[in-house]
């Protein structure tokens, strides 16, 4: 079971939900965690994790960071300016259909973000459950007040093993040969928990409901082979 200590030393996350071809998404985990993982980290980036969707059998949802937007301004080109990309981007391309559903993310408050990296092992375990809550304007000091001190210990009473919580970005996406989902204002929960069964607080969105625009969009992942964030 982690253990792991929150730490703040990602400035910057990505959230990235990539919808692909029926029956491909074994093909691009495979392809992914056997060539992207090592070869991003060594430009500086933080490989977070990377998820089946539980609920959504052609979707890939993974997690990366970076110390802040200037260190993601210099690694991504190295990362797809350089020779690994370069061999195998026809491949991972061909699987998806949609890789563009990404939101530039920042912790909501210090020391609300993931850990860097994770010791990964040969079998993880657990689910990692996400709330995007679609806001009407940036989270107020209210809200997230009612995360710190309410919604933060209710997940724990649940058996939430780790959180996280981020806000949007608002410094604009300095490597827009990938775009990003830019002018929307999200708060987004994530919760570790160990058993693959675990559910989100039944009180969790009627404490939220008056701060969103839209419907929250509901997450039920399960960590790949190689994914840094497990149980």
């Amino acid at each position: 079971m982690s253990s792991l200590t929150l730490s703040t030393a990602c400035g910057v996350v990505e959230l990235r939900q990539y919808t692909l071809h029926p029956g491909r998404r074994d093909a691009l985990i495979d392809l992914f965690d056997r060539e992207f993982v090592e070869t991003q980290e060594a430009v500086g980036i933080d490989l977070l994790g990377q998820f089946r969707d539980l609920d959504d059998a052609d979707r890939f949802v993974w997690l990366r960071g970076f110390t802040d937007m200037a260190a993601r301004g210099a690694a991504l080109p190295a990362f797809y300016g350089g020779p690994v990309w370069a061999a195998h981007r026809n491949a991972a391309n061909a699987t998806m259909v949609d890789s563009d559903d990404v939101l530039l993310l920042r912790p909501a408050w210090p020391d609300a973000g993931l850990p860097a990296v994770a010791a990964r092992v040969a079998q993880p375990a657990g689910v990692l459950l996400v709330r995007v809550l679609h806001l009407r304007e940036a989270p107020d000091a209210e809200l997230l007040t009612l995360c710190r001190e309410a919604l933060v210990v209710e997940l724990k009473q649940a058996g939430a093993l780790q959180q996280a919580w981020y806000a949007s970005e608002p410094a604009a996406n300095n490597f827009p040969r990938l775009p990003v989902r830019e002018g929307e204002q999200v708060l987004v929960a994530m919760a570790l928990f160990a058993d693959a069964a675990a559910t989100w607080p039944a009180e969790f969105d009627s404490q939220v409901q008056r701060w969103l625009a839209r419907p929250t969009q509901a997450l039920r992942l399960a960590p790949t082979t190689r994914s840094s964030l497990h149980a």
